[in-house]
């Protein structure tokens, strides 16, 4: 008598991790920490989602949104981590940033204090992710447009970070290849 031949079934809670010759999938985790009303949780909405929202809603401790797209038969999987800005969740800062590829320092390019708070941000992110590739990324850039020149000047002078600037309401972002690297970069394109 034949032995019934058995299947193996291989649960993958996560089928975007799944690898096979066809597709690989890769997830990103990107944290996103600042000030609280600078803009971070519309900047996320309208990159996952592309819609923007003029009401604000307080994020209260730790906002999650994933977007997923493709890039050269690879599956790119953005796991967004949007802290709330207020000093009460600072404790939940770790839950951020590590594990994170990409750490987004946002602040108001309206309200130079926001600016100023980014450095703490940093220290403290720091502390958690060494390694973590830091963008800087003003948001509401619509106002600061309006700003005298001199002011402009000195708020784009900051040179530890990559920046971004960002008007939630439009964005676009696309993922270009960067040759010799292999690594996509998030960059801001105006439209």
């Amino acid at each position: 008598m034949a032995t019934p031949r058995r299947r193996r079934i291989d649960f993958n809670p996560h089928p975007l991790l799944e690898n096979n010759d066809e597709k690989n999938s890769v997830v990103i985790k990107v944290g996103m920490v600042g000030d609280s009303q600078i803009g971070k949780t519309s900047l996320m909405v309208k990159y996952v989602e592309g819609s923007f929202d003029e009401d604000y809603i307080q994020t209260l401790g730790v906002n999650f949104m994933e977007k997923t797209i493709s890039v050269r038969r690879t599956t790119i999987t953005f796991s967004i981590w949007d802290l709330g800005g207020q000093r009460e969740f600072v404790n939940m800062l770790p839950l951020v940033c590590n594990d994170a590829v990409a750490i987004l320092f946002m602040f108001d390019l309206s309200r130079k204090s926001t600016l100023n708070s980014v450095k703490e941000w940093y220290r403290q992110a720091r502390g958690f992710n060494k390694t973590a590739i830091p963008f800087l990324i003003g948001t509401k850039f619509d106002q600061f447009a309006t700003f005298p020149r001199d002011e402009q000047e000195e708020i784009t002078k900051q040179k530890i970070f990559k920046i971004v600037l960002a008007k939630a309401f439009d964005l676009k972002c696309v993922i270009p290849e960067i040759e010799g690297v292999g690594e996509p970069v998030l960059i801001y394109v105006d439209v």
